[in-house]
């Protein structure tokens, strides 16, 4: 359904559940089973809330078609809230092993288990957590200033980087570390070599293509760069009129979505470097994109923006439908449940929720063709 002609509420007020945390969201992840999903907070708490909602609201068929919205009949479980760092829990990341991982500016790492209280990792004075990322084997990584850290699994490791790190990010497999920082990216590998994948510029942000054949960064110079890992191979992407900052590969890694612009914006990876420009998503807007999402298994694209509002669209499209209205600060933090029956947000004044995304919201769409650019497999239905 098009925004442009529906007037019902928003999806957050009739599939789910929002709380005000008090502090700014920094960021979320969603436990590995999708069983609860967890609020990074500027006060130094974790906010963790429960998917799972007997009694929650649910979808049932029309006898005309479609699907209408069958209320909650019981009240969402009330969050857990967990004081992990002394002043701002800066990142959060899902164990594999289950419960989270988070990195304060105390420079403290902290494990929060699914019913226990937080333990400490590692701590640290020489400066904050400044990126954070859970890997396979219980393998966790942080970075503070300019080194890199590998706890857990009976051993740890410290790499030095030649500039302060920006972001971390594991492959697919969770063994290979991405490392960002100014001059490029330096990959670390399982068995303790590293390489450096070399770009001029400060790279900000990391995405591994599902794959993990491609990596893509994005840089304070309003730009993108992304490599071809097994040989070095460089992808340019230009032209943005803000800092992409948010980046999202879809389920089959045939597109990249980024936030740095009005609209989310599609670059082709199938293969990259063949599309000289970018495609776009949803409807134009006057606030930018400040956070991407793609939908585990389909192509769908959650989109925050600026003014707080959060909308669903799909790539090549202006067809969008509205999560949340304006309102409540900057979405800092959006993600999908593993299985995508769910999506969580945050806000820079503390809104923080999610809503059920049950699969008959959408159908699929008569005689699509499977192109990410012109075409898409599903409609949004509500």
């Amino acid at each position: 359904m098009s925004a442009a002609t529906s007037f019902a509420p928003p999806l957050l007020d009739l599939l789910g559940v929002h709380w005000a945390a008090g502090a700014p969201v920094t960021g979320l992840a969603w436990e590995a089973d999708g069983g609860s999903v967890a609020f990074a907070l500027g006060d130094g708490h974790l906010l963790v809330a429960d998917a799972r909602w007997p009694g929650g609201p649910t979808l049932v068929p029309r006898p005309a078609g479609g699907v209408a919205v069958q209320p909650a009949q019981s009240l969402a479980p009330a969050p857990r809230r967990a004081a992990c760092h002394q002043g701002a829990c800066l990142a959060v990341a899902a164990d594999r092993a289950g419960g989270f991982v988070t990195g304060g500016d105390d420079g403290g790492v902290v494990h929060l288990p699914r019913q226990a209280a937080p333990a400490v990792l590692a701590s640290g004075s020489d400066g904050w957590v400044t990126a954070l990322d859970c890997g396979a084997d219980a393998c966790h990584a942080y970075a503070r200033g300019r080194h890199a850290y590998r706890i857990g699994a009976g051993s740890g490791a410290r790499i030095a980087l030649p500039a302060p790190v920006t972001a971390l990010a594991f492959d697919p497999a969770g063994t290979r570390l991405a490392i960002a920082h100014h001059g490029g990216v330096t990959l670390w590998e399982e068995d303790g070599t590293t390489r450096l994948l070399p770009w001029h510029g400060y790279h900000r942000a990391l995405a591994w293509s599902p794959d993990g054949r491609y990596l893509v960064t994005g840089m304070q110079e309003n730009a993108l760069h992304g490599w071809r890992v097994a040989d070095g191979g460089d992808i340019e992407m230009g032209g943005y009129p803000g800092q992409a900052l948010s980046l999202s590969f879809s389920h089959d890694g045939r597109f990249l979505c980024t936030s740095g612009a009005m609209r989310p914006v599609c670059w082709g990876f199938d293969p990259p470097g063949v599309q000289q420009q970018p495609g776009e998503a949803g409807m134009a807007s006057r606030t930018p994109v400040t956070r991407v999402a793609c939908h585990p298994r389909q192509l769908l694209i959650a989109a925050g923006y600026h003014n707080g509002a959060v909308a669903l669209c799909q790539p090549g499209s202006h067809e969008t439908l509205f999560i949340k209205g304006a309102g409540a600060g900057a979405v800092n933090a959006l993600a999908w449940s593993p299985d995508g029956t769910g999506l969580a947000l945050g806000t820079q004044e503390g809104l923080c929720g999610w809503l059920a995304m049950p699969p008959g919201l959408f159908r699929p769409r008569a005689g699509a063709r499977r192109d990410t650019h012109a075409n898409h497999h599903q409609e949004l239905t509500a």
